[in-house]
């Protein structure tokens, strides 16, 4: 890619200097237009990022155009922007290619400020184009001073008296207040220690759901800021607010299930709200209403609410218009104030919260027998349901959810362990029947066992509500086998299912944690779904709060200990620096590497120390952990690949990328140090774990019986699919050796029935370990499998998300493993995502940020004729298609403004090349590079190509 970017370099400064001494020859207009601008990865933020980066994507017609310069107007209002007065800071014209972390250089921000701004830029002429749009942010509250509420909060513990679960009821909170007259402008700041739904006037505020969301609630807890001008007036106004115990106070993971000494409360007893509502009026006055001892605290209808164990609301205890003015709160008490902990951070919320995605309408509702009704919403997802009902006075409704049917037809629950998962609703009685949503509880399903409806209920009776954080949509994936659609299908909802304010390992049973393996095993795969940029804004500050105190990275993020002995584990803790360097490379963020540097450092001379200087782990190395050796290459089939062969590859893979950071943050010292690391572990690697030949081996000895180990009774050996698969896509070998690994992979394949064996750990790099060597057969077949284990497999036995394990459900055998570990909606095994963007559609990052990238394709050679890709770049959109007709290819190329593109075109025979029907050799658009190995290298900017060639 060194080329590519001294190419992009040249093509600016050849446009600047060409504008700047012959201005007349470039005297015209372009057409060169910023658009999608956004502050901190987000559209229209409040955030308290003193400086924050600024982004925006260029779009323009014809080839080749590049952005030479550009200009960023920020202005307190948008007449001042109009008129192009910045008064809060004027760039003026700045030279080179940058659209995005571009840092805010004008006056300091106060709390509260609105900026308003825009950009335009210079095209590869020298001629500026039009301004774009008018975009802005909001400075949040910056200092913890300027929050003049109190922590409010009503102890209803006592009335949580469960024989297993322990649920007390959610507090209702209320005040009334006079505003003096005409507003101007309301803010409303909001926060809690659990979650809120905040009301004014009787209306529900924002469309988040589980705000503030998930942190360390010792170290920081998050506030959101909504604009609730129209939502007051003048004269009476009513705030009311309803909080739950959320993951704060409530139950966690799997902490019941294994008996830890500590269920819930793991934060904290009481869940707390913090509020205040910001006023100013036309006049210029203005007046803050702030949580304190006068907001009036009752309980009523929700009479339990937890996230794992569901929700039950009693009707008859509602509170009618309880948060709107007038309402009598005579017999409601005051609150509570609850001090503060001077260390903990108040901060603006920086991810994507939690909001609903799509309503999904019932399929089926068929009979069962003792009066239940099974619901078929026809997709498993993460959610609620909305239930309409019309009964009798104390009726009861009790909904149970589940992923799959047995095969008899009825509802499996057991997968979901300690979680209750249940909700029940208590009819008031209504002749034209009754609405109910919970608000403090999910559930991961696709079936809804309800009962206790008096006459037979119709479709409408259960509409399900899918809840996911909101990232942006940023890529697609088509191809002309239905096999292979609805697996990319699957992978999108399982991410949708467990992007859930923290990246889950799965949405329904007794755990709902930030595994740190399942997240760095799938973040790259996650990327070409979704913009997560902002996503993991938020938890890779949650993954660093939770931080050992040896500086290792924890198994799950959050980290509230629910099993007593978890600890670390490699390849899980490796998150800690995978994931940054993930959303470097992905969006050219400097940021995320400066901020986490030091914790990223720690954990490497962590590893470093581990090693005892010497830069490999040996056998038994990780027994001072539970399990021995961490958790592997969990869920593999066969013989298990030795944890300790595996923690030395992902010390090596992450000082590769500490070098390739240090290096983009300007530290070429520590750069040059890394990379010294990873050649020394590489070559201690190769002394220990390989004979003569190469192959990978192990002194299974060393592990005794296994006891202790994952799967230990299965014993060890080095010479396994993972090994190879990790050891190639990690850069572990020699260059002499690549391709004999990639060579003993294949063997190990085929002598396995032509199937796979990884597990989380190794089914991520499997298919791209084969490609780069040369096997690209062999990864389609795999691909294309539909025996066990595959992905394949899972789809024919009725699969529309990811599964925890290659045969959580067989048809006409049942499932494995039921009751102990068996979801239906987890994203580990899904990362084969990432093979499908970067081999079948060929698309490849090259300078961080895909400001050069590379496409690729792997032409299958059957089972698939036409692969389609998009993505949406921090750079703009990438399009990559081919399609093979006999022995011609097409392949169709769209390269965003102020990028370049390396293409390479399989073919046989590069005079056989076109594009748009002509001879390439003619079109001063593309530069051909070569031809090597059946493609023909060119090197293209912006703008769609149709290529055409004989393969």
């Amino acid at each position: 890619m060194k080329f590519a970017q001294s190419t992009t370099q040249t093509i600016v400064l050849i446009a600047f200097f060409a504008a700047v001494l012959c201005p007349k020859l470039f005297a015209m207009t372009t057409d060169l237009k910023p658009l999608n601008l956004r502050t901190e990865y987000k559209i229209t933020p409040v955030t308290d990022v003193v400086k924050p980066r600024l982004s925006w994507e260029l779009t323009a017609t014809g080839r080749g155009q590049v952005q030479t310069a550009y200009q960023l107007l920020v202005a307190s209002s948008s007449e001042l922007l109009a008129s192009d007065k910045a008064d809060l800071w004027n760039s003026n014209k700045v030279i080179g290619n940058t659209t995005n972390q571009v840092e805010y250089g004008g006056k300091p921000l106060a709390s509260r400020t609105v900026c308003f701004w825009k950009v335009r830029s210079w095209d590869k002429t020298g001629q500026p184009g039009p301004w774009s749009a008018t975009a802005k942010w909001e400075m949040g509250l910056l200092n913890k001073a300027d929050w003049k509420a109190e922590w409010i909060g009503n102890d209803l513990t006592a009335l949580g008296k469960g024989k297993t679960y322990q649920l007390p009821p959610a507090p209702f909170f209320r005040k009334e207040t006079q505003l003096k007259g005409s507003v101007k402008r309301a803010r409303l700041y909001v926060t809690s220690l659990g979650l809120y739904e905040f009301q004014l006037n009787g209306k529900r505020i924002g469309k988040d759901y589980f705000t503030p969301g998930w942190t360390d609630y010792n170290k920081r807890v998050y506030y959101q800021t909504y604009d609730v001008t129209s939502d007051v007036k003048a004269g009476k106004n009513a705030l009311g607010a309803v909080i739950a115990d959320g993951w704060y106070a409530g139950y966690l993971g799997y902490a019941l299930l294994v008996g830890n000494p500590v269920v819930r409360n793991f934060y904290g007893n009481v869940p707390l709200l913090k509020a205040q509502l910001e006023v100013e009026y036309t006049s210029g006055e203005k007046e803050t209403i702030a949580s304190d001892q006068t907001w009036k605290t009752n309980h009523g209808p929700i009479v339990e609410a937890d996230l794992l164990n569901g929700e039950t609301y009693n009707a008859n205890l509602e509170f009618d218009n309880w948060s709107k003015a007038g309402y009598d709160d005579s017999k409601w008490k005051n609150s509570a104030i609850y001090p503060d902990k001077p260390e903990r951070k108040i901060e603006a919320y920086p991810g994507n919260t939690i909001q609903v995605f799509q309503e999904l309408k019932a399929k089926t509702v068929t009979p069962k027998a003792g009066g239940r009704y099974l619901f078929d919403l026809g997709q498993n997802f993460a959610g609620l349901v909305r239930l309409n009902v019309k009964g009798n006075k104390g009726d009861t409704i009790t909904l149970k959810f589940g992923e799959v049917l047995f095969p008899n037809g009825e509802i499996m629950t057991e997968n979901l362990r300690k979680a209750r998962a249940t909700d029940t609703y208590i009819l008031k009685g209504k002749k034209e029947g009754e609405t109910w949503t919970p608000k403090f509880t999910y559930h991961g399903f696709q079936y809804v066992e309800v009962s206790g409806f008096r006459t037979a209920p119709g479709l409408e009776a259960i509409t399900g509500i899918v809840l996911s954080s909101a990232t942006p949509s940023a890529g697609s994936f088509e191809t002309d086998n239905k096999l292979i659609n609805k697996l990319y299908e699957n992978i999108v909802w399982t991410q949708r299912s467990n992007y859930f304010d923290v990246p889950t390992d799965c949405p329904q049973r007794d755990e709902r944690l930030g595994w740190t393996g399942d997240a760095q095993a799938y973040i790259q795969s996650a990327t070409f779904n979704n913009d997560i940029s902002a996503f993991f804004t938020k938890w890779l500050v949650d993954l660093n709060d939770a931080q050992r105190a040896d500086h290792t990275y924890p198994i799950y993020a959050p980290a509230p200990n629910v099993r007593k002995t978890d600890t670390y584990s490699p390849g899980w803790s490796e998150a800690g620096i995978i994931c940054p360097y993930t959303i470097y490379k992905t969006y050219g963020d400097t940021k995320v590497i400066r901020e986490f540097w030091p914790n990223m450092v720690a954990y490497l001379k962590f590893m470093e120390a581990k090693s005892k200087g010497e830069y490999v782990y040996k056998e038994a190395s990780f027994e001072d952990i539970s399990p021995k050796g961490g958790f592997g290459d969990w869920l593999s089939v066969g013989k298990k690949t030795p944890p300790d062969l595996l923690a030395t590859m992902y010390y090596g893979y992450v000082a590769s990328m500490m070098a390739e950071m240090a290096k983009a943050i300007g530290k070429l010292d520590e750069s040059a140090y890394y990379d010294a690391i990873f050649t020394k572990i590489k070559q201690a690697l190769l002394t220990h774990y390989t004979d003569k030949t190469g192959k990978f081996k192990t002194n299974s000895a060393a592990y005794g019986d296994g006891n202790g180990y994952v799967d230990g009774e299965m014993g060890f050996d080095g010479h396994t699919q993972t090994a190879y698969a990790n050891a190639i896509y990690m850069h572990m070998l020699m260059p002499e050796l690549n391709q004999k690994a990639g060579n003993w992979l294949v063997d190990l394949i085929k002598a396995n029935n032509n199937k796979l064996s990884t597990g989380f750990l190794g089914v991520k790099p499997l298919l791209p370990a084969l490609s780069s060597t040369g096997h690209s057969n062999e990864a389609y077949k795999l691909l294309l499998s539909t025996e066990y284990p595959s992905w394949g497999f899972e789809v024919k036995n009725g699969a529309n998300t990811i599964w925890e394990r290659w045969n959580s459900y067989i048809k006409g055998k049942g499932f494995e493993n039921n009751a102990g570990m068996n979801s239906f909606n987890h994203y580990a095994f899904g990362s084969v995502n990432e093979w499908l963007f970067d081999y079948a559609a060929g698309l490849k990052v090259g300078e961080a940020g895909y400001r050069t990238f590379t496409i690729k394709p792997e032409i299958a050679k059957e089972g698939i004729n036409e692969v389609k890709a998009t993505y949406r770049s921090i750079n703009g959109m990438i399009e990559t298609g081919w399609k093979k007709t006999g022995s011609a290819i097409s392949l169709t190329i769209t390269v965003p403004v102020n990028t370049i593109a390396t293409v390479f075109i399989p073919t046989t025979n590069p005079a056989t090349v076109l594009e748009a029907k002509k001879a390439i050799k003619t079109n001063p658009a593309i530069n051909i590079k070569g031809f090597k190995e059946g493609y023909l290298q060119v090197e293209i900017g912006s703008g769609t190509y149709q290529f055409t060639s004989q393969n």
